[in-house]
Formats: structure tokens, sequence, C-alpha cells
């Protein structure tokens, strides 16, 4: 029985310390490839530094370069927000945890109020999330109750309020639930 060797012997190199141009080079590439915020771009450049170190003059120029990406519009936190809260509403999530993920990105105060869903969306919401998991009207069977109080608080920790979480587990059918999805479009 032969054994593998490749791996023996190996040496886990030590990456450079960051200077001035590697520094802007994986700014440059995290924005490339993911959608951010300028904070998310911060904490991730601040944590290459952390663990790379620093071999330039001076400090880190992180704030500069950020504030630099947002001005070119690299980085658009207003865009950002946009873009994760059509995510998440089209997956079932409530407002609430909308919010908690905005502000988790570094996504302001005045930003994630200007985002705000409307009525129905957040029904639609709620909708996706029954569909998806086959909660109230869309179960194969029908509900005892600690069955039901399981699916509203699932609904609850999803992010949307008692209220729907209530009126979407006990409508009727599916059609019942759809209509108080277009009913708030109606308002």
């Amino acid at each position: 029985m032969e054994r593998d060797t490749r791996s023996h012997g190996r040496r886990k190199r030590t990456p450079k310390p960051l200077d001035r141009a590697r520094l802007e080079e994986l700014a440059l590439a995290y924005v490339a490839r993911f959608a951010t915020s300028a904070s998310k771009l911060e904490r991730y450049l601040v944590r290459k530094l952390r663990e790379r170190g620093w071999d330039g003059e001076g400090e880190p120029p992180v704030a500069t370069l950020v504030a630099r990406y947002v001005d070119l519009g690299y980085v658009d936190d207003e865009g950002f927000a946009r873009a994760k809260s059509g995510s998440l509403l089209r997956r079932g999530y409530g407002v609430r945890r909308i919010r908690q993920s905005l502000a988790e990105a570094g996504i302001s105060e005045d930003i994630r109020e200007r985002i705000g869903t409307n009525e129905q969306g957040q029904r639609q919401a709620a909708l996706a999330l029954a569909r998806k998991r086959r909660f109230g009207p869309f179960g194969l069977q029908p509900l005892d109750r600690p069955a039901r109080e399981k699916q509203i608080a699932a609904m609850m920790r999803a992010g949307h309020p008692l209220d729907s979480a209530r009126e979407m587990i006990d409508a009727p059918n599916v059609d019942a639930a759809e209509q108080w999805v277009a009913e708030a479009g109606e308002n």
C-alpha cells in the first residue's frame, strides 16, 4: 500500500503583509465579486490587515479607500439595501428580519427606513414562506394546536408580525390566503 506523500513536507506559505497597492487590489477584487455595503467592505479590509499585517507607510488607508469607492459608485449602500431587501422578501422573510439583516450589513437607519416595504409586499412574503414551508393552507394535513403554534412561531422568527402569521396559518385554503394578500393591494 503506497502513501500519498504530496502534502508531506510542505509548509504553508504565510502571505506577505499588505501595502497600499495590495490593499487596493484586495478591495477592488472584493467589490468586483460581491455586492457589498461600505461597512462590509471596511470590515473585510480590516480583517485582511489583521490577518496579514501592514507593510506600508503610516496608517492603512482603509477609510479613505472605502470613501473613494463610494464616490466612484463601486459601493452603493442604498442599491445594496434594495437588492438585499428584495431578495429576502422573495424568500419569505418579514420586515423585522430584513431590517436586522440590513443593520448587520452596516446600512444606516435612514436608508433602512426608505427601503421599507408596503403592506402587500409584507403579505406576499408571508405567503411565500407559508408556501415554501408548507404552512397553514399549504400543509398536507390539518393542523392540531401544537403544530399551529410551531408554524406561527416559525413565521415570527422569520420576521413576520403575529397578526400576519396568524392570518396566514389560519387561512382555510390557498385561495383565501391569496385573497388576503390581494386585499392589501386594494387598500
